[in-house]
């Protein structure tokens, strides 16, 4: 079984990382899933290969030997909106939001699992095509039902009232949905420059947003943490 159809153009993946046995494994399981695989072992040969190929995805190794990789992903982001997953064995929480900040869309840390890699993928290339479409404002969970046009929340065919900053955040969430977004980026959007550091308010935020949406706020579904790094909007 494939991950997409066998009539539709090959997604292209652009994998950049300089061990040889994480490319070959990469290669040979995304091949077989019908993905075409582009591969640069340097980030020179990352952004000439980006921009040569144009692929739709990204898999960058932030350890590379002639760039770090937040370079590359700057200079990605310089002229490319394609889903990047950073694959990195840092693992310190301060490296993951440096990432999620400069740009990535998801960051996942090895050793990894090939399923879990495949399945962020898949997300990746789903986000990708929905941010190339004029996507449905109306996004509707099992929870509540968000209106991002007129800007309404309900739950149980009820109007949820949200203060303009629970606005703010949910809406944020709810456009980069299934995307991991960065606590910096987060406040900068909401409250502000000068509040990128502020990340109780955050926490506080989310907690009211759960309590007023979520079935079970102490069990949330669609409105996630991910420690240390961000929040991410599920549906």
């Amino acid at each position: 079984m494939t991950d997409k159809k066998q009539d539709a153009p090959a997604i292209k993946v652009l994998v950049v990382d300089d061990e040889p046995q994480i490319v070959r494994a990469l290669r040979i399981n995304l091949s077989v899933r019908g993905y075409e695989v582009i591969t640069a072992g340097t980030g020179g040969a990352a952004l000439r290969a980006a921009a040569d190929k144009h692929p739709d995805v990204v898999i960058l190794d932030l350890g590379l030997p002639d760039l770090d990789g937040i370079e590359v992903l700057a200079g990605l982001r310089g002229w490319t909106s394609a889903p990047v997953i950073v694959l990195s064995a840092r693992t310190d929480s301060a490296d993951k939001v440096e990432a999620l900040d400069a740009g990535a869309d998801d960051y996942v840390t090895k050793p990894f699992g090939m399923d879990e890699l495949l399945a962020r993928l898949r997300a990746a290339v789903r986000r990708g095509a929905t941010d190339t479409d004029s996507s449905d404002p109306v996004v509707v969970t099992s929870s509540f039902t968000v209106d991002l046009a007129a800007k309404k929340v309900t739950k149980n065919d009820e109007p949820v009232h949200l203060t303009p900053t629970e606005w703010g955040m949910l809406e944020m969430l709810v456009r980069n949905k299934g995307k991991l977004v960065g606590r910096k980026e987060l406040l900068r959007e909401v409250w502000g420059p000068s509040y990128a550091t502020e990340t109780h308010y955050l926490r506080v935020y989310l907690a009211q947003l759960r309590r007023k949406l979520e079935d079970d706020p102490s069990h949330p579904k669609h409105l996630l943490t991910e420690a240390g790094m961000g929040y991410r909007f599920q549906e």
